[in-house]
């Protein structure tokens, strides 16, 4: 869909076009249970300074109906599949692409960035593993979780299905976890054995993150830089204990500060 007016409200992809291939095309991709509209006012940002910018919902998500059980069907494969397409169409609205993803999104990033020579990847807060688990049992739950029949859980068990954003799913499916688990095991896998093929590679962390593993980020990046050199890593300080830091419609004023520094990032 071609936005003429950037602030136009849609759950669907997003595509912020200047009409021609631009010097720089931006492809955000969005967290799990949420959908392009956490990344739209960024995308703006990006779309102001000339930038043609691609903001895709992910498989499975963006449903009128917040309760679907769609999201159990998640695969890693389709997860690659959406990657690939996803780069391959990014690669046709600029001269350089640049892929930034948040969470989930920033699993992706990550993982195009492993595989597809782009100009860059910023993975922030990437899906690489749960705060509380192992590196070393991650692997492992994840092939428990899909030995067990899927279970909702909802990500805040107090307000349940009125959870903000309302663009939004309030739950998420163990399956979808366990299947994103996999993939970033598989992106560590090909880290240890070859460098990455991304021109530049940048991890953002939250250093007071609540959710998913910090310590596997690092040990990607320092995979990376072991064929590659320098990798750029940024802790965002002063945060609250959180992992959703860039959702406009949660939390308005984190948002905008991690947007001022992710915004100096990417264009770097």
């Amino acid at each position: 869909m071609n936005l003429s007016d950037p602030s136009t409200v849609s759950h669907d992809s997003i595509l912020l076009t200047h009409g021609e291939p631009a010097p720089r095309a931006y492809v955000l991709l969005h967290g799990i249970t949420t959908t392009p509209l956490q990344f739209k006012e960024f995308g703006r940002l990006l779309y102001e300074r000339g930038a043609n910018v691609y903001i895709p919902r992910l498989p499975r998500h963006g449903l009128a109906d917040r309760l679907t059980t769609e999201l159990e069907g998640l695969t890693a494969d389709e997860m690659r599949t959406f990657a690939l397409a996803t780069a391959a169409y990014g690669a046709t609205l600029g001269e350089r692409l640049r892929i930034v993803g948040f969470s989930l999104g920033g699993l992706l990033a990550a993982w195009i960035g492993q595989r597809i020579p782009v100009d860059r990847i910023t993975a922030v807060a990437p899906f690489l593993g749960v705060s509380w688990l192992p590196n070393r049992l991650t692997a492992r739950a994840a092939r428990l979780a899909l030995s067990l029949p899927n279970r909702f859980m909802w990500w805040n068990p107090i307000q349940r299905e009125r959870f903000a954003p309302v663009h939004g799913y309030p739950r998420y499916a163990t399956h979808a976890i366990a299947q994103a688990a996999i993939l970033g095991q598989e992106l560590m896998s090909e880290a240890r054995r070859s460098a990455p093929a991304a021109r530049d590679l940048q991890i953002v962390l939250n250093a007071s993150e609540s959710t998913v593993n910090n310590r596997q980020a690092r040990r990607l990046a320092a995979l990376w830089s072991a064929h590659k050199g320098t990798i750029v890593q940024q802790r965002l300080k002063g945060l609250p204990f959180s992992h959703d830091i860039i959702e406009p419609l949660r939390s308005p004023e984190i948002a905008r500060s991690v947007a001022v520094a992710l915004l100096e990032l990417v264009e770097r």
